[in-house]
């Protein structure tokens, strides 16, 4: 399965433009996957205004963008607030894949980030369970941006199955060392294709560095995009790779379960 990173500016809090820029950007290659970073409908920094901008997963803005995919004969993954199913008046910061044939999956984060500059917590509630997308055959985890530094989330969708995992973000220069640290990590331990999607360009008064990336299930580096600019990357997920990877290095195989955890004895 290809898969294409698609790391391109949002305009703040224009979903009109925003769809438009997708449909550009996916007339330059052809894949069966097209990734697009956290928020990318609205933008990031829309702060009160997601009360405004926020739809049903299934709203007119995904109806939109479900006839690029059916256009193209792709799959495309992007972030943006999502109304609640359950409770009205709740906001979920979710990653949303709408495929060819009207098929729409949906992740809501499971923890969003409220330290140093991000406040999600003034705006979204957490999700509630993981979500594993299915896409072509092909079993995905999707994380988003903060997700990604609790591994047993990562550890659980490689547990079901996952054979890659796609992470959504919207990270600033600060956390780019921390996030070059963990993408090749959650790869290896989890001996999975780890795709990382992040926002670029500036959005009032907050940066993001792009730097999208893959990596391999032994840790290589397969594509990195460039930072502070728009760019388009692709891969393929192959799973003759996957089963290299776990025979030489079986991390899921001797991964314990909770029954099998060491217990450590208890210091007085």
């Amino acid at each position: 399965m290809k898969v294409a990173l698609a790391q391109v500016p949002c305009s703040l809090g224009d979903k009109e433009e925003n769809i438009a820029r997708m449909g550009k950007m996916m007339k330059k290659t052809e894949a069966d996957l097209f990734v697009f970073a956290e928020m990318y409908l609205t933008g990031y920094m829309c702060r009160d205004l997601y009360f405004r901008l926020a739809e049903r997963a299934d709203g007119e803005s995904v109806r939109k963008i479900g006839k690029l995919a059916e256009e193209h004969g792709s799959t495309i993954l992007f972030g943006m607030p999502v109304l609640d199913d359950e409770v009205p008046g709740l906001i979920k910061n979710s990653a949303v894949a709408v495929s060819p044939d009207g098929l729409v999956q949906r992740y809501d984060k499971l923890y969003p980030a409220n330290f140093g500059p991000f406040e999600e917590k003034l705006y979204f509630a957490p999700g509630r369970s993981p979500k594993m997308f299915d896409i072509n055959g092909t079993k995905i985890g999707v994380i988003i941006c903060f997700d990604i530094f609790f591994p047993e989330l990562s550890k659980s969708y490689a547990l079901n199955g996952a054979e890659a995992i796609v992470c959504i973000a919207a990270s600033p220069p600060t956390s780019r060392p921390f996030f070059e640290k963990l993408i090749p990590a959650r790869a290896i331990e989890n001996t999975v294709y780890f795709v990382y999607v992040n926002q670029v360009g500036t959005q009032l008064n907050q940066v993001y560095f792009g730097g999208s990336e893959a990596v391999g299930p032994r840790g290589d580096t397969l594509v990195k995009g460039k930072y502070y600019e728009e760019d388009l990357n692709a891969i393929d997920i192959e799973p003759a790779q996957l089963s290299l990877a776990r025979n030489m290095r079986p991390t899921l195989r001797d991964t314990l379960g909770p029954e099998e955890m060491i217990e450590f004895p208890r210091v007085e």
